[in-house]
């Protein structure tokens, strides 16, 4: 290994073991070669837009060492990317994770960069809900991309709030965003919000087995949901309604539950959103659709 005195050797290498090891890209990086780049770089507490011309600069012994136990602990244990680098990157911010929280990921990003156009884009918005929030990504993001608006970021599990605590500290949002501990609505204060986001779990136990190796490092409680995946959804579509402003709208990703959730729900009006840089499976719906539904299924 000491042949490896560059950080390009050291990139070249990474990317060359984590290719031949058949690892799983999907927590950042889509690629070997990125997937090592920005696993060199974190370890030489370098910048992810380092200028080429540094890449042919030598590493010492130690730099060397320490990138080579995280290439290690990459392949031998599976771990994600950003669990080894205790970031990850989401609609262009740097956000705080630990494994006590779902890596970011969601398409939502990209209607956050685009301000919800055109969905939201003829009404100002104030108030927003992130529920299921994990790390806070969606809704710190909403927070930043929005200055004007007061975001409330809700999740069950103690240790993912301890992780949205750090990132409001991290972007300064101590004024705006809140934390709230909830089993979904069940604790929050009797508000209405503009609009609701929520990229909560919904994968059921069948499709949690066939996952890559990657993916149980995750904490399962962000990830699996009863009944097939829905039992999460199912309790949002029947509550949100009573959260929203009457032009609130709520957009909810449910991934490969898509399809169920449609055949259960053949009422309901469903816009299932595109993203130019891919992802599926987000869909929105507006409050009214909602009153409609509460309306014609009053057992709900």
């Amino acid at each position: 290994m000491r042949s490896l005195t560059t950080i390009a050797d050291l990139i070249r290498w990474g990317s060359s073991q984590f290719s031949q090891s058949g690892l799983h890209f999907g927590h950042g990086t889509d690629n070997a070669i990125d997937e090592a780049a920005a696993l060199v770089l974190h370890a030489l507490h370098l910048p992810l837009d380092l200028h080429t011309s540094w890449l042919q600069c030598h590493v010492t012994e130690a730099e060397r060492e320490q990138v080579l136990q995280l290439i290690s602990r990459r392949i031998d244990e599976r771990i994600p990317l950003p669990y080894l680098t205790g970031e990850a990157w989401f609609a262009g911010l740097r956000f705080c994770v630990s494994p006590h929280v779902l890596i970011p990921r969601s398409p939502i990003a990209e209607l956050i960069e685009q301000g919800f156009t055109p969905w939201l884009d003829s009404q100002p918005f104030d108030r927003v809900l992130d529920l299921c929030c994990g790390s806070g990504c969606i809704g710190i993001a909403t927070a930043v991309h929005n200055p004007e608006c007061c975001v409330d970021l809700v999740d069950i599990s103690p240790e993912a709030l301890t992780i949205c605590h750090e990132n409001v500290r991290l972007h300064g949002l101590e004024g705006r965003v809140e934390c709230i501990q909830s089993d979904l609505f069940s604790s929050i204060p009797s508000v209405r919000y503009d609009l609701i986001l929520s990229n909560p779990p919904y994968v059921g136990r069948e499709e949690m087995t066939t996952l890559p190796m990657e993916y149980r490092h995750e904490p399962a409680l962000a990830l699996e949901a009863e009944e097939d995946g829905l039992a999460i959804v199912n309790r949002i579509l029947v509550q949100a309604y009573d959260y929203l402003k009457p032009e609130g709208v709520l957009i909810v990703e449910v991934g490969n539950s898509a399809q169920l959730l449609q055949e259960a729900y053949p009422e309901l009006p469903f816009v299932w959103l595109e993203f130019e840089r891919g992802g599926d499976g987000v869909f929105l719906l507006g409050a009214h659709d909602l009153a409609q539904y509460a309306a014609t299924n009053p057992q709900n």
